[in-house]
C-alpha cells in the first residue's frame, strides 16, 4: 500500500534500513566496522575534515550496500530462474559495493594511520605521513592498471587467467616496494623469491600462461618504479 504521508513514508524507509540489517549479514559487518571506526576516530581525535570523509565514506558503503540488496530482490523477482544476465547484474551491483568498500577503507587508513604513528612515536601529525604509504598506492594504481588492461583485452575470469597476471603484477609491485623503501638485502630477496614464487605457482596451476605472468611482472614492478621517481 502506497504511504499517504511524510510519516508513513518515513517508517517505510526505517523499516527498509531494518530488513536489511536482519537479512544481510554484509550489511551488519558494515554496521560493526563502522562503529569501530567511528570510536577510533574519536580515541585518536582526528580532525573535522577526517572525520567528515570517514562519515561520508561510511555513508557511501551503506548507501551501495542497500542499492546491492534491492537489486538482488529485483531481479529475483523478474527472473526467479537462473539467467546469465541476472547474475551479470548481481555481479556489478556487488562490484559497487566493493569499490564503495575499497574507498572506504583507503580513506580510513589515510585519517587514522598518521594519528596512530604519532602515538606511537611522539611526533607532530603534521610531520608524519602514513606508514607504508607508498606501497600502498603503488597497489592500488597497479590493480587499477590490471583491470584496465582485462577490461580493454576482454579475455580471462576475474581471478583466473588473461593478460595480464593481477596475482603477478601486485605480487612484484609488493616486492619492488619494499627493494626500493631499504628494508635490507635479505628482506628485499625474500620479498621477490615469494613474488618469483606466486607467479610460478599460477603457471604451474595453468591459471595463466608464463607470458601473462611476466608481462604481469613487468607491469607491477614498472609501475612501482615510476611512482617511485614521481613520489614527492
Amino acid at each position: 500500500m502506497r504511504p499517504s504521508n511524510w510519516l508513513e513514508s518515513l517508517n517505510c524507509a526505517i523499516d527498509g534500513i531494518l530488513w536489511v540489517v536482519r537479512t544481510q549479514r554484509n550489511m551488519r559487518y558494515h554496521f560493526l566496522v563502522a562503529v569501530l571506526m567511528l570510536l577510533a576516530a574519536i580515541l585518536l581525535r582526528v580532525s573535522a575534515p577526517e572525520l567528515i570523509f570517514m562519515v561520508f565514506a561510511i555513508i557511501l558503503v551503506f548507501f551501495a550496500e542497500m542499492i546491492n540488496t534491492a537489486f538482488e530482490v529485483l531481479v529475483d523477482l523478474v527472473s526467479p530462474d537462473y539467467h546469465p544476465l541476472a547474475r551479470r547484474a548481481k555481479d556489478v551491483a556487488a562490484g559497487a559495493v566493493m569499490v564503495a568498500a575499497v574507498g572506504a577503507v583507503l580513506i580510513g587508513y589515510l585519517a587514522l594511520s598518521r594519528h596512530l604513528l604519532m602515538n606511537l612515536e611522539g611526533n607532530q601529525v603534521q610531520n608524519v605521513r602514513p606508514p607504508g604509504e607508498f606501497a600502498f598506492f603503488s597497489v592500488l594504481v597497479v590493480t587499477f592498471l590490471v583491470v584496465l588492461c582485462k577490461g580493454f583485452l576482454r579475455c580471462g575470469l576475474s581471478l583466473q587467467g588473461g593478460m595480464p597476471s593481477g596475482h603477478a603484477a601486485v605480487a612484484f609491485s609488493i616486492a619492488t616496494s619494499v627493494a626500493l623503501l631499504h628494508r635490507g638485502l635479505i628482506v628485499s630477496g625474500l620479498s621477490l623469491f615469494l613474488a618469483f614464487l606466486i607467479g610460478q605457482s599460477r603457471v604451474q596451476l595453468k591459471v595463466h600462461s608464463f607470458w601473462e605472468v611476466l608481462v604481469g611482472a613487468i607491469l607491477g614492478s614498472g609501475t612501482t618504479l615510476f611512482l617511485y621517481v614521481i613520489y614527492p
